[in-house]
């Protein structure tokens, strides 16, 4: 625990979904100073706003969870910003954070850098045998980046950069939005949303058959801090829970949980974006020790029930 004493920690995104709890982490274990430089006041995608973030949090530690970021329809709609946004913010922060001299970088990508039809379970190895699926490709390829630039400034500088691939998130905070929400913040706002209205029927996009893994979100935060203090090599990690369920059982579960009577229909119109998703997590146990510890109906369930709390007027 006392790795973070004498620490100064710059947590990019640090009041978003991800942030939050990795901000609560660091200053449970201890951290000197943690400063997040909010959207508000820094916007990382320009050079000058990530020199003043750098000149006024004089961090030790970067992590760098900022992000433009969404589901399936988002993306679709918003290739060039999410290519560019995310590639800029990563690709600056680093340089920035290489010529302040900081004494590591930890960069969070993506289970989207992954090819499309990438052996199940994704292993690390795998990661450059092929295209990422199209529809999030511009967003996989911009943090792929990140691995590309923390290998070569390790390489060239000696640069302590690390580069970690979480799967999709979920859980207490996430973003609702339905403009802009992964999969399970999107089921659990239609499921709750037909209950309120008296519908008999919740639509859902694709086929159902597509698989997906998930990462309850405090998991993901403890997996995120233990490769800060434990791992400093250049090869990539991904972060997960080891297991997949399909978009059709998913959205049976989350019916059940919320207690919806009603029936789900399935818009084939619609994409189910990569066919299947799941990651081989052995290098993270291996390396630094973690393993997902969140069941993941326990994990949904207090993800229902947060949001549900929030609709209703509580914290």
């Amino acid at each position: 625990m006392g790795f973070w004493d004498d620490k100064r920690v710059m947590v990019t995104g640090g009041r978003g979904f991800l942030g939050s709890f990795i901000v609560e982490k660091l200053a449970a274990r201890g951290a000197a100073e943690i400063f997040v430089p909010e959207i508000e006041r820094y916007d990382l995608v320009r050079m000058d706003a990530v020199r003043q973030a750098y000149a006024d949090g004089r961090p030790d530690i970067v992590i760098h969870l900022a992000a433009k970021v969404g589901g399936i329809g988002a993306n679709r709609e918003n290739p060039g910003s999410f290519f560019y946004d995310n590639l800029m913010m990563g690709a600056q922060l680093m340089e920035a954070g290489r010529l302040c001299g900081v004494s590591k970088f930890v960069a969070l990508g993506t289970i989207c850098c992954y090819p499309k039809f990438a052996p199940v379970p994704f292993r690390e190895q795998d990661l450059w045998d092929g295209y990422p699926e199209e529809t999030n490709a511009p967003y996989g390829l911009a943090k792929k980046m990140l691995l590309v630039q923390s290998q070569a400034y390790r390489q060239q500088y000696g640069f302590n950069a690390i580069f970690l691939m979480p799967v999709n998130l979920y859980g207490p905070r996430d973003n609702f939005d339905p403009g802009s929400s992964h999969v399970i913040p999107a089921l659990i706002k239609k499921h709750l949303d037909a209950i309120a209205a008296g519908s008999g029927e919740v639509v859902v996009w694709g086929s159902g058959n597509a698989t997906r893994e998930f990462l309850y979100v405090e998991d993901a935060a403890e997996g995120i801090l233990l490769a800060a203090e434990r791992y400093d090599q250049p090869e990539p990690v991904n972060i997960g829970a080891g297991f997949e369920i399909s978009i059709r059982d998913l959205a049976e579960l989350i019916s059940r949980i919320t207690g919806f009577p009603g029936r789900i229909t399935w818009d084939g119109s619609k994409p189910d974006g990569q066919p299947r998703r799941m990651l081989d997590t052995s290098r993270a146990e291996r390396e630094f020790g973690f393993r997902a510890s969140t069941g993941f109906e326990q994990g949904l369930r207090r993800t229902v029930e947060w949001y549900r709390r929030r609709e209703s007027g509580g914290s």
